[in-house]
């Protein structure tokens, strides 16, 4: 099955307390890569969302973003160093017996000092989040790999297209092979015929005939370019991740190119190589694609 690496999902969950936003993207990449960017309350889940996400995407690099919100996040405390007050109390008032100074001290006036009362937050990390984020992350997950799925598709259909055109230039090569080798008998002759007037032995244009036919001879390659054709269109109705091997194949398939246009020696069967290398490399591009 043909499946892109490139794709996006979005999902939302939200509960009481909390509210929570996926957002993914992800890219080609030669590997499976997690990069996931959330509050530091979620940490301790990481693992478990990465194991959620590995059920969906198996190869590609995933930009992940876990955004919060809501009053449930935050933990808030008074706290009150009521050691702090007593002795300060103490102060002012040996101070102001020691000074005869008058006034009162006031709950204003503890307030407005920090050291003595504050407000403790501390992030909230409960069961009921760490669902609603998996919630989140399953939905988000399911939304790309729909994406990703679509592009394959279209992918496919591409690819199919430039498989048959290469077949195409193959089946024409398969006939175009022998003729080479009768082209070449018959010039061989000719200039023999010209140069000896007619005295010439036979059994040795029969034998150069030969050796040039075995150089020449580029039955296996294409044989083995219609296998690999063959593989190829097998390889992408499977069900598992496919990219890999897709890309061996069109080297392969490169391989076997190179070696029909350094053989041939034909400047037919030449030109039908490099179209047919065009064509390899428009295949090669499209399966960077694949998961």
């Amino acid at each position: 099955m043909v499946i892109s690496m490139t794709g996006f999902g979005r999902s939302r969950a939200e509960s009481g307390a909390f509210s929570i936003t996926v957002e993914m993207k992800s890219v080609n990449h030669r590997f499976c890569e997690f990069n996931i960017r959330m509050p530091r309350q979620l940490l301790k889940i990481e693992e478990k969302i990465k194991k959620k996400l590995n059920q969906h995407i198996r190869r590609g690099r995933v930009e992940v973003y876990v955004t919060l919100e809501g009053e449930g996040t935050v933990s808030r405390k008074v706290h009150v160093d009521w050691k702090l007050i007593e002795e300060y109390h103490q102060f002012i008032s040996e101070a102001k017996k020691k000074y005869k100074i008058d006034g009162v001290i006031t709950l204003e006036d503890l307030l407005k000092r920090e050291e003595f009362v504050h407000i403790e937050e501390s992030e909230v990390g409960n069961e009921e989040l760490e669902n609603l984020v998996l919630t989140a992350i399953e939905d988000a997950g399911l939304l790309l790999k729909k994406m990703r799925v679509a592009e394959g598709e279209e992918l496919k259909k591409d690819i199919t297209t430039n498989l048959h055109q290469i077949e195409r230039v193959v089946h024409e090569l398969q006939g175009d092979a022998p003729l080479v080798i009768k082209a070449y008998q018959e010039r061989l002759t000719k200039r023999m015929q010209e140069f000896l007037n007619g005295q010439f032995d036979e059994s040795r244009i029969l034998t150069e005939v030969a050796v040039f036919a075995d150089k020449a001879d580029i039955n296996e390659e294409l044989t083995r370019l219609m296998s690999h054709i063959q593989q190829f269109f097998q390889t992408i109705e499977d069900s598992e991740p496919i990219g890999r091997k897709l890309d061996f194949l069109v080297q392969e398939m490169n391989r076997e190119a190179n070696t029909i246009g350094s053989k041939a020696n034909d400047s037919n069967i030449a030109k039908k190589v490099v179209n047919m290398k065009s064509l390899l490399e428009k295949l090669k591009e499209q399966i960077q694609n694949i998961e």
